[in-house]
């Protein structure tokens, strides 16, 4: 009787240990209203998938948002944005970093800037 208490408990145990381990996963829909083209999406995630904790990441040049999948116990949804502004565009609040922004080629620039798709 006394090994099937002990067995019992030590499976329990063991149980509640591993459910202490679940990553939690956080969605994230970040304004980037500077994105202007492909070449500004293909840049925002491949530098965002180099930072740990950063799933998946999903930018709509149309809409002018960035969809960011990221686990909360190794990264923050500030630090995200710090990211996204320091590859050179503005993320909800955060600006773009001002040296990040002057290297991006004149397509990805804002139209103020002589940037962003022509008008015919």
């Amino acid at each position: 009787m006394k090994p099937l208490i002990l067995s019992f408990l030590m499976i329990c145990s063991i149980s509640f240990a591993a459910s202490g381990q679940v990553k939690r996963v956080e969605t994230a829909k970040i304004k980037t209203p500077t994105v202007q083209c492909q070449m500004c999406k293909d840049k925002i995630e491949t530098y965002l998938k180099r930072y740990d904790g950063i799933g998946v990441v999903q930018v709509n040049y149309r809409t002018k948002e960035t969809t960011v999948k990221y686990y909360t116990d190794r990264i923050n949804i500030e630090e995200v944005k710090t990211a996204i502004a320091n590859a050179g565009y503005d993320a909800d609040d955060v600006p773009a970093n001002p040296d990040s922004y002057n290297r991006l080629p004149i397509c990805c620039k804002k139209p103020e800037d002589g940037g962003g798709k022509k008008k015919q």
